[in-house]
C-alpha cells in the first residue's frame, strides 16, 4: 500500500512523515486553499533527508515560470489539478519532473478521462470538491483502474481504509482526515493512520 499526505506544512510536518515512511508528501500551491504554502517556507525542504519519500507540489494550471522558479530542484513530482492537457503533461515532464494528474470524478464516465493522460506517472482519482472533504462515491471505487499508478482521494480515513482496500485500492491520498483543525495536520492522527495501514499489510 502507498500513502500520500497532502496539505503539509514544510516547517512542521515533514519529518514525521519521513520517519513514518509516507511515500508522497504533498504541498499545496493554491492561494484559495487554507493549506496554501508560503513560498518562502519551501526552501527548508532542501534540508531534509527524504530517504524513500517523494515531495509533491500540488498545483492548478502552473506556468513554466512558476515551475522553474519554485518547483524544479526541490520537488520530485508536480500534481496537476487544472485544465492541463496531455501535451501540457509532456511539456512539464520535459522539465525533469514526474507528473501526477488529478481526475475529478462525479460520475462513472469521468473515470475514463484518465486514458487521455497515459503519459502521466500517476493518476489521482479525486472528488470535484478537491479539498472540501467530499466522499468519493463508493459505487465508483471499484470502477477505477487498479495498480500502483492509480491513487484515490476523497475522505479516505482510518475508519474506511479497510473497506476501501477490500475494493482493490492500494494507493491512498489523505488530507483533511488527518487534521484536528482546518489546515493543520495532527501528528497523532498520522501515526494512527500509518499503524492501521501496517496492520492491513500484515
Amino acid at each position: 500500500m502507498k500513502i500520500k499526505i497532502c496539505g503539509l506544512n514544510p516547517t512542521k510536518d515533514v519529518q514525521i512523515c519521513i520517519d513514518h515512511k509516507i511515500n508522497y508528501l504533498g504541498f499545496v500551491f493554491y492561494e484559495k486553499s487554507p493549506r496554501n504554502v508560503d513560498i518562502s517556507d519551501i526552501k527548508v525542504l532542501s534540508s531534509y533527508d527524504k530517504k524513500n519519500s517523494a515531495f509533491v507540489a500540488v498545483t492548478v494550471n502552473p506556468s513554466d515560470e512558476f515551475i522553474k522558479k519554485n518547483i524544479k530542484g526541490i520537488f520530485d513530482f508536480i500534481q496537476l489539478h487544472g485544465s492541463e492537457t496531455k501535451e501540457r503533461v509532456s511539456d512539464i515532464k520535459s522539465m525533469g519532473l514526474k507528473v501526477i494528474k488529478a481526475i475529478k470524478v462525479k460520475e462513472e464516465r469521468d473515470i475514463e478521462k484518465y486514458r487521455k493522460f497515459d503519459n502521466a506517472d500517476i493518476i489521482l482519482f479525486d472528488t470535484p470538491g478537491m479539498e472540501k472533504s467530499i466522499e468519493f462515491p463508493r459505487e465508483l471505487i471499484n470502477k477505477i483502474p487498479k495498480g500502483e499508478k492509480y491513487a484515490l482521494a476523497g475522505s479516505v480515513s482510518e475508519d474506511n481504509i479497510e473497506n476501501i482496500s477490500k475494493l482493490g485500492v492500494n494507493f491512498f491520498d489523505l488530507s483533511s482526515s488527518l487534521e484536528a483543525q482546518l489546515g493543520y495536520k495532527d501528528h497523532q492522527k498520522i501515526k494512527t493512520f500509518v499503524k492501521k495501514v501496517n496492520e492491513l499489510k500484515n
